[in-house]
């Protein structure tokens, strides 16, 4: 890989960040209801009702929860490349989210999500973390890429099984069968601000990722080396994997399944500034935000197409060309 300029470098978080505010203007502007700036102004401070009641019920909780799990996916997927030296490692692709899907998936099923809010998210963390154990043990003696990519393929395919159950023999009414099939494909439809209240957490998951930056470079070059540098490697990978699985899981609590984020942000930031995560870190968390919300408008372009399927479309290929490049 070639070294970034320096000039790249440094103006590659600024340019995200002008880039993520141009998409939140546009998602806040189009809809079935088109706003003019002066309008969303105006909206904004309640001198116009109209605007006012599509912007703060509508719009701006969508907007906050793209952002949220945008930043958290990405990440998040950072976290398991630098975790597993591999760049094709992901949250989606070892089975992390499919185990948050389905915990929320049991939840929903059971009925136990009806009872408390708080309910969702915490079967999303449970599940996760059984994805998460589960990935540690198939990839023990060794995480090379057949033998993540082979863990991620039983991984999912028996958290698909689980969630097949689920939906067969454990609902009964046409509403947990619709709410499922919402945590199966992913999507931001009807999200209300206590959905951005359950996701205000990945900010504080975001805020201790961002210090780990220096000593996720070392553990790069490998667990003898980083330990020889001072860094306790075994603290640093159980931090760090508790924080991807917690932020993976409350953007699947909050809207189901979204898969490849996690790959395609990380991968592409790294081939435009270089390696170093201390610049990594806040530009996942930016970019990831930017590509959710830019998704979620290509989706609403296409006719309502749901988020998980738009990033699939997209990441699929992406995937693809990574394994015909890599060596």
């Amino acid at each position: 890989m070639k070294p970034a300029l320096p000039w790249v470098r440094q103006a590659a978080l600024p340019g995200v960040i002008v880039v993520l505010a141009g998409l939140a203007l546009v998602s806040l502007c189009v809809g079935d209801l088109p706003l003019t700036p002066a309008r969303l102004w105006a909206g904004l401070w309640h001198r116009d009702e109209l605007a006012a009641t599509i912007l703060w019920q509508i719009r701006l909780p969508r907007l906050f929860v793209a952002m949220l799990i945008g930043a958290a996916l990405a990440s998040s997927g950072l976290v398991m490349q630098a975790y597993f030296r591999n760049s094709l490692a992901s949250p989606g692709l070892l089975g992390v989210s499919s185990g948050g899907a389905a915990g929320a998936v049991v939840a929903i099923g059971a009925g136990w999500a009806a009872q408390s809010l708080v309910v969702l998210p915490l079967c999303a963390v449970l599940g996760a973390i059984v994805a998460t154990g589960a990935v540690l043990v198939l990839a023990r003696g060794g995480a090379t890429t057949e033998r993540l990519l082979l863990a991620g393929v039983a991984l999912n395919a028996m958290l698909g099984a689980v969630t097949s159950y689920v939906l067969t023999n454990f609902t009964i009414t046409y509403e947990r069968n619709a709410q499922i099939l919402f945590w199966l494909l992913g999507g931001l439809e009807d999200r209300t601000w206590e959905h951005v209240g359950i996701a205000v957490p990945i900010v504080v998951g975001a805020a201790l990722l961002w210090p780990l930056g220096r000593s996720m470079d070392l553990l790069s070059l490998g667990a003898p080396e980083a330990q020889s540098l001072g860094v306790d490697v075994r603290r640093l990978r159980r931090n760090l994997l508790g924080l991807t699985t917690v932020l993976t899981a409350l953007a699947t609590a909050v809207a189901g399944t979204v898969g490849f984020v996690g790959l395609i942000v990380p991968h592409l930031l790294r081939l435009v500034v270089g390696p170093e995560h201390r610049r990594l870190v806040p530009l996942s968390l930016v970019g990831g935000a930017a590509f959710v919300v830019g998704c979620d408008l290509l989706g609403r372009a296409a006719g309502g197409l749901r988020l998980g399927i738009v990033t699939s479309l997209i990441g699929g290929p992406f995937f693809l060309w990574m394994l015909r490049n890599q060596k």
